[in-house]
């Protein structure tokens, strides 16, 4: 959601499975989210979507196939290089998909070419259930760009992801190319109905995050702190 703030009409964004939210910030209105999450014919994709295939103009949905739509986001920011139109494109996926061989395709295809892509890894740690740590031989993901710069950065706190997408993306239009952005947060829940979450971590562990670093509460004592300082 961080990101979507900073997104201007002219970012198109691309999103892995089941993007509710990613609809919702591109601007589609709650009704046809929930018309299309019940295969009514008032959804925004007129019920044959769901929840992973949600479209706009500038949001391109979802994808079954894991780290299947980097490559599409490499694809959209070429568009925009070759359209010279200041457009770019933000193509998130997460820990789980950071291994797939067509993302790293996609990395050196939008170096040769400069595209303009922010390429997001949102790192909850977990993926469908196994630490980044088990999963992955190089689990800090921002630095698995070779020719593409990278760059960590605390997903817990919303102003900071905000910002730091809003400079990303003018440095890209400047014409310097793509980006590797490790957005580091967590999941408290399983990653379905199915997992309770706690088969691979203790729950003190995730108690601990909540209390420290809970991102809504985060914003919350900036906003609470900020106010203060506005009424004083």
């Amino acid at each position: 959601l961080a990101v979507a703030f900073a997104a201007t009409k002219e970012t198109h964004k691309q999103w892995y499975q089941r993007r509710v939210r990613g609809a919702y910030t591109r601007g589609v209105p709650a009704q046809a989210i929930l018309a299309e999450l019940t295969g009514r014919s008032g959804g925004v994709q007129k019920g044959k979507g769901g929840s992973m295939h949600m479209y706009t103009k500038t949001l391109f949905g979802g994808n079954g196939i894991v780290g299947a739509q980097v490559p599409i986001g490499a694809g959209i920011a070429f568009a925009h290089k070759y359209k010279g139109d200041g457009g770019v494109c933000v193509a998130l996926y997460g820990d789980g998909a950071a291994n797939q061989g067509q993302i790293f395709e996609a990395f050196n295809l939008a170096s040769l070419h400069k595209a303009p892509c922010m390429f997001t890894c949102e790192n909850n740690h977990y993926g469908m259930g196994t630490s980044d740590v088990r999963a992955a031989a190089n689990p800090n993901y921002y630095t698995r760009g070779d020719a593409v710069p990278g760059i960590k950065m605390d997903g817990m706190n919303v102003l900071a992801v905000r910002d730091f997408t809003k400079h990303v993306a003018e440095w890209m239009r400047a014409g310097n190319g793509p980006v590797v952005a490790e957005i580091e947060t967590y999941r408290y829940y399983g990653h379905s109905m199915s997992d309770p979450g706690t088969s691979y971590r203790t729950r003190d562990e995730v108690q601990e995050v909540r209390k420290t670093k809970d991102c809504i509460l985060m914003l919350k004592g900036y906003m609470l702190e900020g106010g203060a300082r506005h009424r004083g």
